[in-house]
C-alpha cells in the first residue's frame, strides 16, 4: 500500500485540492477518488490506461469521467510514497510542457524540504 499526499507550496496552497474544489461532486469526484485509491493500492505496478510516465520522474494518472479527461500529475519519494503535485482537465491530445514543468518544479521544492539534492 501506498501512501499519496498533495504537494502544498511555501504558502500553503494546494493545487490538487483547490483544482478538486472546481469538480463536480457527482459527476468528477468519485471516478478521481477511485483513482487515487487505485494508484494507493498499485504504486508502481499500476499501468496504461490508468497512468502513464512522461518525464523526469514525473507521471500523470489519467482519469475519464462524465464531464472529461483529468490528469494529476506526480512523483514517487522514498519508499511508498507518492506527491501529487496537480490537476488539469485534460482538453487536447498531448500534456501542455508547462504541466510537466511546473509537476518539476514541485518535486524540485519538495525535495529541497526534505534536504535532498535532486
Amino acid at each position: 500500500m501506498w501512501e499519496v499526499e498533495f504537494f502544498e507550496k511555501d504558502n500553503g496552497r494546494c493545487p490538487a485540492k483547490e483544482f478538486l474544489a472546481e469538480l463536480s461532486p457527482k459527476k468528477d469526484l468519485p471516478y478521481i477518488y477511485n483513482s487515487i485509491k487505485q494508484l494507493e493500492e498499485h504504486g508502481y505496478h499500476l499501468k496504461r490506461p490508468h497512468v502513464d510516465f512522461l518525464k523526469d520522474d514525473i507521471w500523470e494518472l489519467r482519469i475519464k469521467t462524465i464531464n472529461g479527461n483529468f490528469r494529476f500529475f506526480y512523483f514517487f519519494f522514498d519508499k511508498g510514497k507518492i506527491i501529487i503535485t496537480h490537476g488539469i482537465k485534460k482538453k487536447s491530445g498531448v500534456v501542455n510542457p508547462k504541466e510537466i514543468e511546473f509537476a518539476k518544479e514541485c518535486k524540485v521544492i519538495y525535495l529541497d524540504r526534505k534536504g535532498r539534492n535532486r
